[in-house]
C-alpha cells in the first residue's frame, strides 16, 4: 500500500529538484507554496465556474504552474530542465485575457469581490497570484531565480483572473458589480 507521507521534512527541510536541502521558511520553499495556493484558490474557482471558458482556461493556468512550480523547485543548475514556460505561455495569457475582455464591460472603478461564488473565487485567486508574483519577485531580484517570463506570468495571472471575475458575475445574472465607493456610507 504507498504511503501519503514520507517524513523526510521532518526536520524541518525539504529537498529541491537537484542536490541540495533548505529550511522549509526558505524564500524558495515560500514561493513554491505560495504559487500552490494560487492553484487551489483557481481549481475552487474552476468548480463554481458556470463558463466552459472559464473552466477550460483555469485548467491550463493551474497546469502551467506545476510547471512554474517544478522550476521553482530545481537549483539553480537544473533550472532549465524543468523550464516550460517562456514568452508563448505568456502570451498565451495574454490572449486569453483579451478574449474574455472583449465579453465583459470592464467597471471604471474598484469593485467588491462576492457577486456570485466564482466571481469570489477568482477574487481571491487573483490576490493570491499576486503574492505569488510577490514571492517571484523576490527571487528574481536576490539572483535565486532567472526565469522573468514566470514573473510576467504571474503578473499577467491576476489581470486575467479578474476578466474571468467578471465574466462569471455576468453569466450569475449579477448584473453591475458591487463597487467599493457604494460600501462606505457617511
Amino acid at each position: 500500500m504507498a504511503k501519503f507521507y514520507t517524513a523526510a521534512g521532518d526536520d524541518g527541510y525539504s529537498g529541491l529538484l537537484g542536490d541540495a536541502r533548505v529550511p522549509k521558511y526558505h524564500p524558495r520553499l515560500e514561493t513554491i507554496g505560495t504559487i500552490d495556493e494560487t492553484s487551489a484558490a483557481l481549481g475552487a474557482a474552476r468548480a463554481f465556474c458556470l463558463t466552459e471558458q472559464a473552466k477550460t482556461v483555469l485548467l491550463d493556468v493551474q497546469r502551467d504552474l506545476y510547471n512554474i512550480m517544478a522550476e521553482v523547485s530545481a537549483t539553480p543548475e537544473n533550472a532549465l530542465r524543468f523550464r516550460m514556460i517562456g514568452f508563448t505561455r505568456v502570451e498565451w495569457l495574454e490572449q486569453q485575457t483579451d478574449t474574455v475582455a472583449d465579453q465583459v464591460t470592464i467597471p471604471q472603478e474598484f469593485i467588491v469581490p462576492g457577486d456570485c461564488q466564482a466571481g469570489a473565487m477568482l477574487a481571491l485567486a487573483r490576490t493570491i497570484s499576486r503574492r505569488a508574483e510577490r514571492r517571484i519577485a523576490e527571487l528574481y531580484h536576490t539572483g535565486e531565480f532567472e526565469n522573468q517570463d514566470i514573473l510576467r506570468y504571474l503578473n499577467r495571472l491576476s489581470s486575467l483572473c479578474f476578466a474571468l471575475e467578471l465574466l462569471e458575475n455576468q453569466a450569475s445574472g449579477a448584473g453591475a458589480p458591487t463597487f467599493a465607493k457604494n460600501a462606505i456610507k457617511p
